[in-house]
């Protein structure tokens, strides 16, 4: 037995040529112009297309933006202090945290400001924290100490 002896078992099935006239109109199916209407057709690869559609990030680093962005306040209103402080007791970060008004403070180092919402009926101190002048007023009035 010979190489041109052999013979398949299946039929050998033809390829379908497309865009040559016949039952389905003049474009058979592919369209009008483009790409993907030409005989040979070839796209070009995928990772190309990915990155021709990141933005460009220009002069991006070079000084548009500040280095280092400063923590946002953490912000209390005096109404929430009212609530879970005594008389003469020291309201601090850490203290707020204890009776969990704020949840945590970042390592960066956020501060907390508090600010005149509300009204205050005992006497307070303040440390570590960052008072309105709204606030501060009514922590006088009410006979508390404000300590940087």
């Amino acid at each position: 037995m010979q190489l041109h002896e052999l013979k398949s078992v299946n039929k050998p099935k033809k390829s379908r040529r497309v865009g040559r006239g016949g039952k389905r109109g003049t474009y058979s199916g592919k369209g009008i112009k483009g790409q993907r209407s030409r005989a040979g057709r070839r796209f070009r690869p995928v990772i190309r297309e990915l990155i021709k559609r990141y933005p460009k990030l220009r002069g991006h680093r070079l000084g548009s933006k500040p280095k280092f962005k400063k923590p946002k306040a953490l912000i209390v209103n005096l109404a929430d202090i009212d609530k879970n402080f005594k008389a003469g007791e020291k309201v601090t970060p850490q203290t707020l945290i204890e009776k969990r008004i704020l949840h945590k403070i970042s390592k960066k180092g956020a501060n907390v400001k508090i600010l005149g919402k509300g009204e205050i009926s005992h006497a307070l101190e303040f440390e570590n924290c960052f008072v309105s002048k709204t606030a501060g007023e009514k922590i006088e009035k009410a006979g508390g100490k404000i300590k940087a």
